[in-house]
């Protein structure tokens, strides 16, 4: 997860462009901020993915190849 600091940031920078234009460098901020949390967001969004098992009713867990050879 993006440290609270760069969260408060990104939020006060949101702020800023609702009530006035951004200047070249807060939007180079604002952009560099916004690709961090992306980041950070896909890569919890993707572990919480991993760690999801299906298991069919009458069957045995079934999982997909690659976390399955992730296992091993």
């Amino acid at each position: 997860m993006l440290e609270k600091h760069k969260m408060d940031r990104i939020n006060e920078l949101a702020r800023a462009s609702k009530a006035r234009a951004l200047d070249e460098n807060e939007k180079a901020e604002q952009a560099a901020l916004r690709a961090e949390y992306l980041e950070k967001f896909r890569e919890g969004f993707k572990a919480q993915l991993e760690q999801i098992e299906i298991v069919d009713a009458p069957g045995p867990e079934s999982c997909p190849d690659a976390r399955r050879k992730r296992k091993n």
